[in-house]
C-alpha cells in the first residue's frame, strides 16, 4: 500500500502541505478572462435552481430519508463483513432504479479483521471494568487473556525513558494529552509497535476524542514490520487519566485483558460507481463526488462516511431529475476499506492509472462530517485556484472557501499531491471527535435541512465544474504505486 497523505486512516489530519491557507475573504492574484468570468455568472440562475429544488422544493428531506433507510437496515458496514456487501448491493440496485448510469462496482482485495467478544478489568488493588473497543487490525490475546501489571505514561518521551527490564511483560497505558486528531493520533497506530520493542505485553490507549462520557473509540493501528505484534485496544478518557493518576501516585495495578480479535486471510470487496453521464464528454475530465462505504463496527457509520456517501449520491440522482446533463460525467464513487488505509480506493487508483490524466478532471470528497456546511476547501493550482473562487460566488450564503496547493481529504488524498484539483466539505464539525468511531455515530447526529444544504452545495459546485467550456486547470505527476 502507497504511503498515506497526511492522513490517519480515514479522517484528514492536515489540510496545507506546501501552502498558506487562503480564505475567500483574502485577496488571490487572478487574472480570468473576461469572457470566463461571464461564462461562471451565467450559471446563477440554474444554481439557484439546484438550491431551490433540494433546500425549500421536491427533494428536500430526501437525503436524510434516504440516509435513515440505510443505517437503520444495515447498521455499521466493517470491512470484510456481509453488512458490507449487502450495503454495496443495494447502492447499486438503487442507483439503477433511479436511473443513474454505468452502475457498477470495481473490485478490491481488503483486509477481513473480526473484533470477536473482549473485555478489561482492573483486577488491582481494586476491581473495576474498564470500557474498551479493540483497534482495527489487532491481534488478540491467548484465549485465557492476559493478566499483567501496569505501566502508564502520557507521552512516548517519557515512555521512551523507561528501561527494557521495566517494561517487559507489563500491559502500558498511554494517557495523551488531546491537541488534535493529527498530533494525538498517533498514539493510536504507534503504541503497539513502541510498547512492544520494550517487550511490552499490550497497550490500552486514551480515546481519540476531546470529550467523553465514558465512550471508547477504535480506529486502525499500525504494527511496523519485522516488530512483535501485541494486542492493543482503546479505554475511555475517564479511565485512562484515572490509571495515570494512580500509577502516578505509585499505586501497583494489574489489568485483565480479553481479546479475541482475528486477523481472516484478506477478502474480496468492491467499490460502487454511479454515474450521471455528460453529453459530450462521458469518459474522459470525469467529475467524481465521493465518500467511503465501509465504517467501524460500533454505531451506524452515519457521520464516518455514510453521510458523505450520500451527499455524493444523491447529489447526481437530484441533477438527473431535474433534467440537467452536464458535458462531462459526474461519477459518485463509495470507496470500501477506507478504515482499514485507504485500501479501496488504492486499488481504484491503480486499476485507472494508466489514463488517468485524460480520464479525470476534478475530485470531490466528504469525509469530515456532514453537520451544518460552511463553504468547501479547495486543493489545485493557482489558476485553478482563481477559477474555483469564481465559481465559489454563485454559491449564495457561503461564506468560507479556502484555497491550498494541499491535501483536503483522505481517500482522493494521493490524487491531490500529485496535482489534480480536489474539493472537501467544509462543515461545521467542532464536535465531530466527540462521537467519531464510537457507538454514538448515528443519524441522531444528522439534520435534515444540514443534510439539503450540503447536498445542493455539493451538486451545483459539482454541476457547473462539469459544465464549464473548460477544464479545471491540473499539473499532475505520474502515479507511482
Amino acid at each position: 500500500m502507497r504511503s498515506l497523505p497526511k492522513v490517519l486512516f480515514g479522517v484528514v489530519v492536515a489540510v496545507l502541505v506546501s501552502s498558506p491557507q487562503l480564505t475567500a475573504a483574502q485577496e488571490l492574484q487572478c487574472d480570468l478572462s473576461r469572457s470566463l468570468r461571464r461564462e461562471i455568472q451565467s450559471y446563477q440562475p440554474v444554481v439557484d435552481r439546484i438550491f431551490e429544488q433540494i433546500v425549500s422544493g421536491e427533494f428536500a428531506g430526501k437525503t436524510w430519508d434516504s440516509l435513515r433507510e440505510f443505517t437503520d437496515a444495515f447498521g455499521p458496514r466493517l470491512t470484510g463483513s456481509k453488512q458490507l456487501e449487502d450495503a454495496i448491493d443495494f447502492a447499486v440496485a438503487r442507483m439503477k432504479d433511479e436511473g443513474l448510469e454505468n452502475v457498477h462496482t470495481e473490485e478490491a482485495i481488503v483486509p477481513h479483521w473480526v473484533r470477536g467478544r473482549e473485555w478489561a478489568e482492573l483486577v488491582a488493588p481494586i476491581r473495576k471494568d474498564l470500557p474498551m473497543l479493540g483497534l482495527g487490525l489487532s491481534v488478540g490475546t491467548p484465549p485465557e487473556g492476559i493478566v499483567a501489571e501496569v505501566i502508564a505514561v502520557e507521552t512516548f518521551e517519557e515512555f521512551e525513558k523507561l528501561p527494557n527490564r521495566y517494561v517487559r511483560g507489563k500491559i502500558v497505558v498511554f494517557a495523551p494529552e488531546w491537541t488534535g486528531y493529527g498530533p494525538t493520533g498517533r498514539y493510536r497506530y504507534e503504541s503497539a509497535s513502541t510498547a512492544a520493542k520494550k517487550g511490552a505485553a499490550a497497550v490500552l490507549i486514551r480515546s481519540m476524542t476531546p470529550f467523553s462520557i465514558g465512550t471508547p473509540h477504535t480506529g486502525a493501528l499500525r504494527y511496523e514490520e519485522g516488530v512483535r505484534k501485541i494486542p492493543a485496544a482503546a479505554i475511555t478518557v475517564e479511565d485512562a487519566m484515572f490509571l495515570l493518576r494512580k500509577y502516578r501516585r505509585g499505586d501497583r495495578m494489574s489489568i485483565h485483558l480479553k481479546m479475541d480479535a482475528t486477523n481472516l486471510d484478506p477478502t474480496i470487496s468492491r467499490n460502487a460507481v454511479g454515474e450521471l453521464q455528460g453529453s459530450v464528454y462521458k469518459n474522459t475530465s470525469v467529475v467524481v463526488v465521493s465518500g467511503h462505504m465501509d465504517s467501524w463496527d460500533v454505531g451506524t457509520g452515519a457521520s464516518d462516511d455514510a453521510g458523505g456517501v450520500f451527499i455524493s449520491w444523491k447529489a447526481i440522482t437530484f441533477l438527473k431529475a431535474m433534467g440537467l446533463r452536464p458535458r462531462r460525467t459526474i461519477r459518485a464513487v463509495y470507496w470500501t476499506a477506507e478504515e482499514q488505509g485507504l485500501v479501496g480506493v488504492g486499488a481504484y487508483e491503480r486499476q485507472h492509472a494508466t489514463e488517468e490524466k485524460e480520464e479525470f478532471n476534478v475530485f470531490f470528497e466528504s469525509d469530515s462530517g456532514t453537520f451544518e456546511p460552511l463553504g468547501l476547501d479547495f486543493s489545485g493550482n493557482s489558476e485553478a485556484q482563481c477559477i474555483f473562487a469564481e465559481i465559489a460566488k454563485l454559491m449564495k450564503g457561503f461564506e468560507q472557501f479556502t484555497y491550498t496547493t494541499g491535501v483536503v481529504s483522505s481517500d482522493i488524498g494521493n490524487w491531490l499531491e500529485r496535482g489534480f484539483p480536489g474539493v472537501s466539505l467544509r462543515n461545521k464539525n467542532e464536535n465531530y471527535f466527540w462521537y467519531h468511531h464510537s457507538h454514538g455515530d448515528t443519524i441522531e447526529l444528522e439534520n435534515p435541512a444540514d443534510l439539503d444544504r450540503s447536498t445542493a452545495l455539493w451538486a451545483a459546485t459539482a454541476y457547473v465544474i462539469a459544465d464549464l467550456s473548460i477544464d479545471i486547470p491540473k499539473d499532475v505527476t505520474d502515479y507511482t504505486d
